[in-house]
């Protein structure tokens, strides 16, 4: 069965019931006009377009969000949070005073979306743009002045920590050391970069080109807020409403469409990673596999990109608090070139530069992989295993389109490999789902089929409540012995739904991470032009709306909550702040009805138990998983800081720290680089293959494992 399609919504007419416009200060707004360099464009304003978004978007949401929740008070208090929270997330520039004053018109922004008033939005603005000219002033002039940096103070790094500044005077305090810490920071930096081919500089050299970096910054940021444009704003405003009802939920103006459609169309080169934005800074949120950056090793969700340079040599452009936009407009180049990233490794480590060849990602890249294993045991023998690593569940769609008999599928090529297993009497099949960010829903389902012999594979909540069942209606499997799917919490959306139904069924086990993205979310593109005017030759922007919710067969969903491992082995990326659960108002966990279904034989809880108390023997007896527990509570401790030292001394103890951390972890991942391994060597990884291994041996004493 096929997902239902959205048609074109019409526009409705909007009416003024239980409204309230909101009268602005004009005052406010005259002194913002008055403070604009005369070198600076007029302020932007609404156009009667963007009015009539606004209005449809008050309209779309709450008929096609999966909540089917109405615009409505909450979501009115939410949006004005994520707003602010939008123009200033550290807290730096706004007063106490002025969030007081916004707080007044919290419960009237959906009033204020249903009339199309935009006055509110373009009110903030205004204040916001002053507040940056006050602190960047305030910037200047304290860099025109000298620091103390044996002097023993904190600053604030957790944004839910700290507070607005309550007066100019408080602020100006901030702001020092705000800036003392940058300054460490990058004069340190300078100090270390062994790489560099310039000329040593001395102390106090360092120190003054650290001060200029700061002030083209500020002064970079200034700028780019007075160049924000109608259709910026709209975006920022209207994704403050949408992402009020849950963090997938979008409205994407003219550009940022027309940027989507590229990666979708993947016309332009690049590096092979998703990027997000997090408190001015570049974060990168997924590495795709077969890209560029997957085939490099190094880069890491959650690791911060702060410069930019383009070739192996050449100055780099520093892309702190730079719009998202123009980073990726950066990072974007011909395949073949060389682009050079500055990188915090998990936002808090030592700048590295990282030299990445951009290229095109090729399905072959991104393709399964399988490796038969002879794998031994003390004490209990050999066993042959099948190993399948699955970077994500691909289907040539223009090829199936086509009716093509050959196209290339994850279904097809894992198909492939498991008879390749058979042939070869494998005892057992380890899946590798640890990278694997999703892909085609209709892959899950036909690959889970390979595995079981039909029935429901994931339901799916619609926005009217309604819950569709999506199948397996092939009789019969390709493998019906022990199955072991090793997940991540990297693993998600159709990753979920496979490995959770393999654990609904009971079909196999699933080790890893204790549980996986909890992403179990599925959205749609509605495109404003064609809903408003039926037109699909002009480019009004896009709605990106979350209108349906996964649940497995037994009633659960993957939202939120994911698919918890049977086995847990301790990892680093079960610590990075990368899950669902980590976005605020993401929706939450729920469930419906259980689909009825068959259940294996292949679980036993005496067999679990003896194979969780096992590994975890194996774990604490093993020197290298040892050494990640030891580097893995550093890393919570560091991520877990409130604050950081401004005293250099201190600093510096704290970033050698950091800096034998990072380089323990980079000796680590040098070992498993090499991508045309298709099963690495890894501690890790053979402690997966000891409890596959288990596994299979436990099934066997117990007769329940036999391969047909």
């Amino acid at each position: 069965m096929s997902f239902r399609q959205i048609l074109p919504v019409a526009l409705l007419a909007v009416g003024c019931i239980g409204s309230t416009l909101i009268q602005l200060p004009a005052t406010a707004q005259e002194r913002t006009v008055e403070r604009a360099a005369p070198e600076q464009a007029a302020p932007p304003q609404p156009s009667p377009q963007d009015k009539v978004i606004a209005k449809l978007i008050a309209q779309l949401m709450p008929s096609n969000h999966v909540s089917g929740k109405d615009l409505n008070d909450e979501i009115s208090r939410r949006a004005l949070d994520l707003f602010l929270e939008s123009f200033d997330p550290m807290k730096l520039y706004f007063l106490q005073s002025d969030v007081d004053e916004f707080n007044r018109y919290s419960e009237v922004v959906d009033d204020q979306v249903r009339l199309g008033d935009l006055s509110l939005a373009y009110y903030i603005y205004g204040r916001f743009t002053q507040r940056v000219d006050e602190r960047v002033a305030v910037v200047m002039e304290l860099l025109d002045g000298d620091f103390d940096f044996t002097r023993d103070e904190q600053i604030i790094i957790d944004r839910d920590a700290t507070q607005f500044a309550r007066d100019a005077d408080e602020a100006r305090d901030r702001w020092r050391r705000q800036i003392k810490l940058a300054l460490l920071d990058l004069r340190n930096e300078k100090t270390d970069d062994s790489e560099s081919d310039e000329p040593e500089m001395s102390k106090d050299e360092i120190m003054a080109d650290a001060k200029d970096q700061l002030r083209r910054r500020y002064a970079r940021y200034a700028r780019r807020w007075k160049q924000t444009s109608s259709d910026d704003l709209l975006e920022l405003f209207l994704s403050s409403v949408t992402n009020g009802y849950d963090p997938h939920s979008t409205y994407m103006s003219p550009a940022t469409l027309e940027d989507f459609a590229i990666s979708m169309r993947l016309n332009l080169d690049g590096i092979g990673a998703s990027l997000g934005e997090k408190d001015g800074t570049t974060v990168v949120r997924q590495v795709i596999p077969g890209g560029a950056a997957d085939s490099h090793g190094k880069l890491k969700p959650d690791d911060v990109i702060v410069a930019v340079g383009q070739d192996a040599e050449g100055p780099m452009v520093d892309i702190v608090e730079m719009p998202l936009k123009e980073v990726v407009k950066l990072i974007r180049g011909r395949a073949g070139s060389v682009v050079r990233l500055a990188v915090r490794p998990g936002g808090t480590g030592n700048e590295e530069i990282f030299k990445i060849v951009r290229a095109r990602i090729e399905l072959e890249d991104s393709a399964a992989r399988g490796e038969v294993i002879d794998h031994e045991m003390p004490g209990q023998g050999k066993v042959k295993l099948g190993y399948i690593n699955l970077p994500s569940f691909y289907m040539d769609m223009e090829a199936a389109r086509r009716n093509e008999t050959d196209y290339r599928s994850s279904t097809r090529d894992v198909e492939r490999i498991l008879r390749d297993f058979k042939s070869q009497n494998v005892g057992g099949v380890v899946l590798d789902l640890t990278r694997n960010g999703g892909g085609s829903l209709t892959e899950a389902i036909s690959l889970t089929g390979l595995f079981i012999d039909r029935g429901p594979v994931v339901q799916v909540k619609n926005s009217d409540g309604s819950v569709q069942q999506y199948s397996d209606d092939q009789s019969g499997t390709v493998w019906d012995g022990p199955l072991v799917v090793v997940t991540s919490k990297l693993s998600a959306s159709a990753s979920e739904i496979f490995a959770g139904a393999i654990k609904d069924y009971h079909r196999g086990i699933v080790v890893g991470d204790p549980a996986t993205h909890g992403k179990g979310t599925v959205q749609t593109l509605m495109d404003i032009g064609q809903s408003l005017f039926r037109n699909n030759n002009a480019n009004y922007g896009a709605l990106k709306v979350t209108l349906q919710q996964f649940y497995l067969p037994d009633g659960e969903s993957t939202q939120l909550k994911g698919v918890e491992a049977d086995l847990v082995l301790p990892s680093m990326t079960s610590k990075l702040p990368v899950a669902e659960g980590d976005l605020e108002y993401a929706l939450e966990f729920d469930k419906v009805p259980l689909a009825k279904h068959s259940l294996y034989a292949m679980t036993p809880d005496s067999l679990l138990n003896s194979l969780r108390i096992n590994s975890a023997n194996r774990v604490q007896q093993d020197k290298e998983f040892s050494e990640l527990m030891r580097r893995i509570e550093l890393y919570v401790r560091e991520k877990d800081q409130k604050s950081i030292s401004l005293n250099e001394e201190e600093f510096l103890r704290r970033r050698a720290e950091r800096k034998a951390q990072t380089e323990a972890e980079e000796e680590e991942l040098d070992e498993v680089l090499n991508n045309d391994e298709i099963f690495r060597d890894t501690y890790y990884n053979k402690e997966v293959m000891n409890v596959a291994h288990e596994y299979v041996t436990g099934l066997r004493s117990q007769n329940l494992a036999v391969a047909k």
